[in-house]
């Protein structure tokens, strides 16, 4: 996966840049038609239009430096996590300056690209190179972390296999100052740079073409309203399971770095390199855009309100739940009086709200969004739904994780909540 992951990507991009996003492969199946379909369609052109350079890395490693300094000194409310095991019960402080940090951001974009300063074409313009400085950087900053923490003997579930540990991670709250890294990695590093991918070809669409189209502007919110929802709940995130439970390997530090903000945006993309290729914008009918509009704010309301319906109610059983008037806070993203199953561990298995209709309400949300993505742009290429066949593939193998681990651990309890909540994603579907 480490090795076989970024290749993919560097095959998507080729795909998107040189084939209007289709699938292509070798003339023949022999060694020497495989060999040359790397070198030439591959390798040359990821040397030729894709190799790092100073513009990308400045482009690139200057909002890793900015979003890292914003997490640093920007204000905002202190929560504390769940009790750490390995810390004999501690809470750690997380400082939750997401929310100014992304306003502070907006402006600041707005100024430099009306000023000239810093154009946002630039990064659609550069984005197979800023793709290989994030890269190069997942790889660089998951070795410099698993070093650190080699040092600092702060290691946990190491498995004496070097390269699963490598992947998994050797620490669990690798923190410099204040700061977690996993949370900063994990919040304020891929969604605002997905967004800002989206405005980059909503731009260079209106500066090529002088109109913009529905499906852009369609991609344009649906990052807007992610990556505004991260920062807006940020408080919620010292209570999930990556937090709490997951070490800070590659997985979490290349997907991060790399992988969401270069492989989520491929419908932003898609619409923009066919536009460029074939001089047509893709359309559709008002009925068919206007209803995946729907479907999309919809599908957000849900995993909005389930995110909050979760979160909240651990911060409240944790003693770290306040009110926070965020925009937009939604109806039914609090419940009073939460109904619940107290398993024989002491652990509280929600049956309120959208949780007391599936298990994974959140899942059903987010796979929609996601689907929505992909529709937006048609039919002709693969490209904008792998994100959605990927998303299908890792909550699948999370939630089977996850179901497996419930019904070791609670036993009994978890077949209670399984006869209250017998329902996974879809109500009396599955």
């Amino acid at each position: 996966m480490m090795i076989g992951f970024p290749c993919l990507m560097y095959y998507f991009w080729v795909s998107l840049e040189y084939h209007q996003g289709k699938i292509y492969y070798p003339q023949t199946f022999t060694f020497e038609g495989i060999r040359s379909f790397i070198l030439h369609e591959i390798v040359e052109k990821v040397v030729a239009d894709a190799a790092p350079n100073w513009t990308a890395t400045k482009i690139y490693m200057g909002y890793i430096v900015y979003s890292f300094i914003l997490a640093y000194i920007m204000p905002g409310p202190i929560v504390e996590g769940l009790p750490i095991p390995s810390l004999k019960g501690k809470r750690l402080k997380y400082l939750c300056n997401g929310l100014s940090s992304w306003y502070l951001t907006l402006v600041l974009a707005a100024v430099l690209h009306l000023t000239g300063v810093f154009r946002l074409t630039e990064i659609i313009d550069n984005f197979g190179r800023i793709m290989s400085v994030a890269i190069i950087w997942g790889f660089t900053l998951t070795a410099l972390v698993q070093i650190d923490s080699i040092i600092k003997g702060n290691s946990h579930r190491l498995s004496g296999n070097f390269f699963y540990d490598f992947f998994m991670g050797y620490p669990l709250n690798p923190r410099i100052g204040h700061v977690d890294l996993k949370m900063w990695a994990e919040i304020r590093v891929p969604w605002p740079i997905l967004f800002f991918l989206s405005v980059s070809c909503l731009i260079k669409q209106y500066e090529l073409t002088g109109v913009v189209t529905g499906p852009a502007c369609f991609m344009v919110l649906a990052h807007f309203l992610y990556v505004n929802a991260c920062q807006k709940g940020e408080e919620c995130i010292p209570t999930s399971w990556d937090i709490f439970y997951e070490k800070d390997g590659f997985m979490l530090i290349f997907w991060n770095m790399a992988g969401v903000p270069f492989t989520y945006c491929y419908a932003s993309i898609y619409l923009m390199k066919y536009q460029l290729t074939t001089g047509k914008a893709i359309t559709h009918s008002l009925p068919y855009t206007a209803t995946l509009f729907v479907v999309l704010l919809l599908a957000y309301y849900f995993f909005d309100t389930g995110n909050s319906q979760k979160n909240r109610f651990r911060m409240e059983q944790n003693g770290s739940f306040f009110a926070r008037n965020a925009f937009p806070q939604l109806p039914y993203g609090h419940i009073k009086n939460p109904t619940y199953i107290k398993t024989e561990h002491g652990n509280l298995l929600l049956t309120s709200g959208w949780w007391g209709v599936v298990r994974k309400p959140h899942y059903t949300a987010d796979l929609t969004m996601s689907l929505c993505w992909g529709l937006i742009t048609g039919a002709g290429s693969f490209l904008p739904y792998f994100y959605f066949c990927f998303f299908v593939v890792v909550l699948t193998h999370r939630t089977k994780r996850d179901m497996e681990r419930c019904e070791k651990k609670y036993g009994k309890d978890w077949e209670r909540y399984c006869e209250r909540v017998p329902y996974i994603l879809i109500p009396y579907v599955f």
